[in-house]
């Protein structure tokens, strides 16, 4: 970690790369979320309404809001997705090459095997949200939906709980088995190889294995820490509501969430800066 940090560039290097691809997706997530507001009614003041007192109404206006945007949304889904996502596994493939190598030049450069690698993480990836989402729907219909359709009241204690503990599950998953896709583009460039040879080699790392699970799971708790803190700085305003403008609020909001990307990308390379004194240490050649 202390390397990293006297290393500035190293951090600069990775952040340029990510809001190389970032900053033009979000805005034209942006320009598509105003679009659509222009063109999909939505009962602003049924929003504005809404209170944690009466959740089955709240339930029923954001249900309705939800219908009304689907189809804009999902009709701009399905061509800025897979854009952003090729853009990402692209520049993702050469940016980490190239912080790779300033992290050791004795690598070899494969930013096609990267890539391989990159787009199989984005798979993965995608799977385990569709898990969680899935788990989402499962709550609400065990806990909400189910017991309202029956003539009941909702259970939202029911409904945190499933959510915390089917979130907390699948961290925990990705932290044991996530490692794998981390520590094989290490492995292409320390020995030269390709894509599926990395991924096999590093399934038999045998006693590296803990130690990468250790470093993953740490990893994992760290940046839910940062999303923490900033979640508590960005409330810090919120008791000078009465005083501060809604812009000052906004650009408050604003300036904690790219601290906490910063703080993301810096912790990421010390990541990716473990993995090869690992590898170097333990003579993984």
């Amino acid at each position: 970690m202390a390397a990293v940090w006297k290393r500035p560039s190293l951090t600069g290097f990775e952040v340029l790369w990510r809001w190389l691809v970032g900053i033009p997706v979000v805005a034209l997530v942006a320009w598509e979320a105003m679009r659509i507001e222009r063109v999909v009614p939505v009962d602003t003041r049924a929003l504005e309404a809404m209170t944690v007192f009466k959740p089955v109404d709240a339930a029923q206006t954001l249900s309705l809001v939800a219908s009304a945007l689907l189809p804009a949304i999902l009709h701009v889904a399905l061509w800025l997705v897979p854009l952003a996502l090729i853009a990402w596994a692209v520049v993702a493939a050469f940016g980490r090459t190239h912080v790779l190598r300033r992290l050791d030049p004795q690598l070899v450069p494969k930013p096609g095997t990267l890539l391989i690698l990159g787009s199989l993480r984005i798979v993965v990836l995608l799977a385990v949200y569709g898990v969680w989402y899935w788990g989402v729907q499962f709550a609400g219909q065990t806990a909400v939906t189910g017991p309202v359709t029956h003539g009941g009241e909702p259970n939202l204690v029911l409904y945190a709980a499933m959510l915390i503990c089917g979130s907390l599950a699948l961290f925990v998953a990705w932290a044991a088995t996530g490692w794998l896709l981390d520590i094989a583009p290490v492995l292409a460039m320390i020995r030269g190889i390709g894509a599926m040879e990395s991924l096999r080699q590093a399934w038999k790392l045998g006693p590296l294995r803990g130690k990468l699970v250790e470093i993953n799971l740490v990893m994992g708790i760290i940046r839910i820490a940062l999303l923490v803190l900033a979640l508590v700085f960005s409330a810090c305003p919120l008791p000078f509501e009465s005083v501060a403008t809604q812009d000052f609020l906004v650009h408050w909001s604003m300036g904690v969430g790219v601290l906490y990307l910063l703080a993301s990308d810096y912790f990421h390379v010390v990541r990716t800066a473990a993995y090869i004194s690992l590898c170097r240490v333990y003579e993984v050649l």
